[in-house]
């Protein structure tokens, strides 16, 4: 086993994060008018955009893919070795066709290229040589072009990978711009996630998954008791004969109203209701209503429809939807 060398791992990491922080930092001189060029081209493509590549960079096309797929820019992505060998198919006639490439120069590459233009469908190099076949080869280059690896062999693919990963997400935020995606949008794509959930779940959607607790104003104590219990809310509403919100009571109300020196027998729900209870509208996001619970230090909101009374949402609700 080869013996490990005794490293200053600090100074290495930093001085790797400067690198290729330096490196991004140089690729803005080559935003330039061909990189216009490509977001206008990707932005007013009725295809797909089929990103390609060999290696690690190959692994860079997958992450470039899922941003833009998941950011509203149709996207696929498409091997190189493996489009030489039957995958070619998967270029449809009003498709973009992106190949990432370091060298510009591997074999793959060489022989891909041609036949993507034969295709006559655009070809868009990001490529870390400007010289290279790939970047001759091309309509359109993208210059991803680093002065050297942070590997200190300068050999593994960081430092370059780093930029080509940056370029990708400069393309995919012009995008998002250009076609005015927005966060609702976003949404639609990323229905299963938390960060999904915050943009699309509906107060509504969580306060019908259980029972509303409501009572009328002249409902006695007991009744107001057994229906705080029996929902397990640890509150119910009071309502009006059209369903219209009175007020509330929750279970702290009714340790208070206990701690007087009143008779229970004559008391109603009006007695003892809060006449101004905390609510939302149903129709407002779930991350709204737990940043109100937050202001208020509460843990549910009484959920309404105009005037109307519609249920509960609790903090139990948000918890198990993942939102918090």
């Amino acid at each position: 086993m080869k013996q490990q060398k005794v490293i200053n791992i600090k100074q290495v990491a930093l001085r790797t994060l400067q690198e290729e922080a330096a490196a991004i930092e140089g690729l803005k001189t080559f935003i330039n008018d061909d990189f216009e060029k490509v977001v206008q081209l990707i932005g007013h493509c009725t295809g797909r955009v089929v990103v390609t590549g060999i290696g690690k960079s190959a692994i860079i096309a997958q992450k470039i893919v899922a941003t833009f797929n998941s950011t509203g820019t149709p996207s696929l992505f498409m091997h190189a070795a493996d489009a030489i060998h039957g995958d070619l198919g998967m270029i449809q006639e009003q498709d973009v066709v992106l190949c990432i490439s370091k060298s510009g120069d591997s074999p793959e590459i060489k022989i891909l290229a041609p036949l993507v233009r034969n295709f006559g469908n655009p070809l868009v190099a990001m490529v870390g040589n400007a010289s290279s076949y790939l970047a001759q080869a091309a309509d359109y280059v993208l210059n991803t072009s680093v002065p050297k690896e942070a590997c200190p062999n300068n050999l593994a693919p960081t430092t370059s990978t780093t930029a080509q990963l940056a370029m990708g997400d400069a393309l995919a935020v012009c995008l998002i711009e250009l076609h005015g995606f927005t966060a609702e949008d976003f949404a639609k794509f990323h229905p299963g996630g938390t960060l999904g959930k915050k943009l699309y779940l509906r107060v509504g959607d969580l306060s019908k998954q259980h029972p509303a607790p409501a009572v009328l104003p002249e409902s006695n104590l007991r009744t107001v008791i057994v229906e705080i219990s029996s929902k397990m809310l640890g509150i119910t509403a009071v309502v009006d004969a059209q369903g219209q919100l009175a007020g509330a009571i929750t279970d702290g109300d009714l340790r208070r109203m206990l701690e007087k020196e009143v008779s229970p027998v004559q008391i109603t729900a009006a007695d003892i209701m809060s006449r101004q209870p905390k609510c939302i509208q149903e129709q407002e996001l779930a991350v709204n209503a737990l940043e109100k619970m937050r202001q208020y230090d509460i843990t549910q909101l009484l959920v309404l429809d105009g005037e109307t009374y519609k249920g509960i949402i609790h903090l139990h609700d948000l918890i198990r939807e993942g939102i918090i």
